[in-house]
């Protein structure tokens, strides 16, 4: 019977160095992504792009390569608007709630965690002071496109609306990049940059909604792979940036975990 995942993670009992660099042995035991494509249409990404998982007791990881011949990164604030110019994105879903990464070539990262609105209750597992709804970095969030006519209160999806905490930061989270070329110099050529992540397990607790941590075999959790390309043409930038993922979700939008690929995690 064929597996009903996206994406295969294969565990391993070697503990990763995070410093960008996927050239190292280790990220030859994983089973590195198809090209990612377009995210709305499916057609192959305008540039290069595979991920790989692989995993241990202790840790998640993942690997993104990166073609890109004008590598360039110029926000270094962490939580910085990082989607604003060429990114790396990384979402893990945890049902009643799910967690965004996003990573450029300057190593600057910016976290979200979401919680649906209407699993956020008095007294539920979510009410707790780290998710203060009155804090400043607080915000409501409808998805992508929550401020167009009819969908301006509660966007797009079923669910409606999430709590969106713009101040939360993984746990033990690791991230590296290397540069193949010269970040911010356009006047060569280069081949790309690199990304390696290591997220502990204990961190996921709430995310894990009551599954194992670490998984267990066969165990599949719903995550988004995915980059976006700023591009200038004519002195103007496109708009929405180029989006590929490594599963077309049908509809330019990021904020739809019923969507994302479907990850399993393998013992054997």
């Amino acid at each position: 019977m064929a597996s009903p995942a996206d994406y295969q993670a294969k565990k391993i009992t070697e503990t990763i160095t995070i410093d960008g660099n996927i050239q190292k042995d280790i990220w030859k035991k994983a089973t590195w992504s198809k090209r990612f494509v377009d995210m709305t249409t499916g057609e192959a990404g305008m540039y290069n792009t595979q991920a790989a998982l692989l995993w241990n007791d202790a840790y998640l990881y993942i690997a993104f390569v990166v073609e890109e011949p004008f590598v360039e990164a110029k926000l270094t604030q962490r939580d910085s608007i990082i989607f604003l110019e060429n990114d790396l994105e990384v979402f893990i879903d945890g049902e009643d709630c799910y967690y965004e990464l996003e990573i450029n070539a300057a190593n600057t990262l910016y976290e979200v965690f979401f919680i649906w609105k209407d699993a956020y209750t008095k007294g539920s597992k979510f009410d707790i002071p780290q998710f203060d709804v009155h804090q400043p970095q607080a915000y409501t969030f409808g998805g992508d496109y929550d401020r167009s006519g009819a969908t301006f209160w509660k966007g797009t999806h079923p669910r409606g609306i999430r709590w969106a905490f713009t101040n939360f930061d993984m746990s033990g989270l690791q991230t590296a990049v290397q540069v193949d070329g010269t970040l911010n110099d356009h006047s060569d050529i280069d081949q790309g940059w690199s990304v390696e992540i290591a997220i502990p397990w204990h961190s996921l607790e709430l995310l894990a909604n009551g599954r194992s941590l670490p998984p267990m075999h066969g165990d599949i959790w719903r995550m988004f792979l995915g980059r976006f390309q700023k591009l200038m043409v004519g002195g103007k930038e496109v708009q929405p940036h180029p989006a590929m993922a490594l599963n077309s979700h049908g509809v330019y939008d990021t904020h739809l975990p019923d969507q994302w690929s479907k990850i399993e995690f393998v013992s054997f």
